[in-house]
């Protein structure tokens, strides 16, 4: 087999694991009532696009690039693991779920030769612990995306099981003040009638 051939092959098995995130529903949702609720795959290019968005809203400049790597890669080893909500991840031992996400990461990236895998691993673990200026944007961009998510599964929907996540100012815990203004004008936006 040449190169290429395995080279492709690797790829294509990376692409068919990333495919299935199309398929794994966002487990929060549907544990909050919620019919037909975004997938895994949804909810990875409303972070990228708003990780993209507010790249262009800070200062210093970030590394763009990086931003939308880790925005794509964050969620990849749900594609194995499946989504585990915030609520089950507490009762697993300490470190357990961020391991196995990496192991199963790891796993998927090693077969590619010619990619930059380390590099990739490094960064979502960046986004993990929240170690570097463009993690920290893709992980505000997350949390983003959830509230934005939120509102329209309320607007549409009108589940009202939702009403948890608007109950106490979640704004402090942005690190961007662009996240923080985006977070308040949704909060604003939320309130006048509909």
């Amino acid at each position: 087999m040449t190169d290429l051939a395995v080279e492709t092959d690797a790829a294509l098995e990376l692409l068919l694991h990333a495919n299935q995130l199309k398929r794994v529903p966002r487990t929060g949702w549907v544990m909050r009532g919620v019919v037909d609720a975004e997938s895994v795959a949804d909810h990875s290019f409303g972070v990228a696009f708003i990780s993209l968005v507010m790249a262009e809203l800070v200062e210093p400049s970030l590394d763009k690039a990086k931003v939308l790597t880790i925005a794509l890669l964050h969620d990849l080893p749900e594609s194995v693991l499946g989504d585990v909500p915030t609520p089950a991840a507490g009762h697993f031992p300490p470190g357990t779920k961020g391991r196995a996400e990496l192991e199963v990461l790891s796993a998927l990236l090693q077969s590619i030769p010619n990619m930059p895998n380390e590099t990739w691993r490094d960064w979502w673990q960046e986004f993990e612990d929240g170690t570097s200026a463009e993690a920290r944007l893709v992980r505000d961009a997350d949390r983003l995306d959830m509230f934005i998510q939120a509102y329209v599964y309320e607007q549409t929907t009108g589940n009202r099981w939702l009403e948890e996540f608007w109950s106490s100012p979640a704004s402090a815990s942005f690190e961007f003040a662009a996240a923080r203004a985006l977070y308040e004008a949704l909060r604003t936006l939320r309130q006048q009638p509909m």
